[in-house]
């Protein structure tokens, strides 16, 4: 096996490495040239971080995320007590991107942006670019989440 280690250039376009097992344990990547790829996340979490707010995609400097799906799962049981689950974006001021209904997030119902019971912002707006710098939490509006576990969320987007 042959190891690549400080590999630097200024001008270097593509790097090509072929090992029969590789491990990568730490990438820097700078410039980054996502644009218009998609990116997934998927996360379970417990019902205690959705109480609490979590950060779902972390803030990428630079780079404005924009949402292009999300998906809510009860996991454990149906959500109880909460209005809604809310995946939370920043356009000048805090933005709902989705709010999944308490009534509609029953154990294993699979609840899409924009469908029934996953409401989005007026006009596309839950689509369009998030202020650069800006991470994308969940969180909840009214009471705490009861009953159900965990919520799995599943989130794609594009970072511009």
């Amino acid at each position: 096996m042959s190891v690549y280690d400080g590999v630097t250039h200024s001008r270097l376009k593509a790097i090509n490495l072929e090992a029969d097992n590789a491990t990568l344990t730490t990438a820097t990547i700078t410039n980054p040239r996502f644009t218009g790829v998609v990116l997934n996340v998927r996360k379970r979490l417990t019902i205690a971080q959705v109480n609490a707010g979590v950060e779902l995609v972390a803030a990428v400097s630079g780079k404005s995320i924009r949402m292009v799906d999300c998906k809510a799962i009860a996991v454990g049981g149906a959500a109880g007590a909460v209005t809604t689950v809310d995946v939370t974006g920043t356009s000048s001021t805090s933005r709902k991107l989705v709010a999944f209904a308490q009534a509609s997030l029953t154990q294993s119902t699979v609840l899409t942006a924009g469908g029934s019971g996953a409401a989005v912002l007026a006009d596309g707006a839950s689509y369009t670019a998030n202020d650069a710098g800006t991470a994308i939490n969940v969180s909840k509006t009214g009471s705490s989440v009861t009953t159900a576990t965990h919520i799995d969320v599943i989130f794609d987007y594009v970072l511009e």
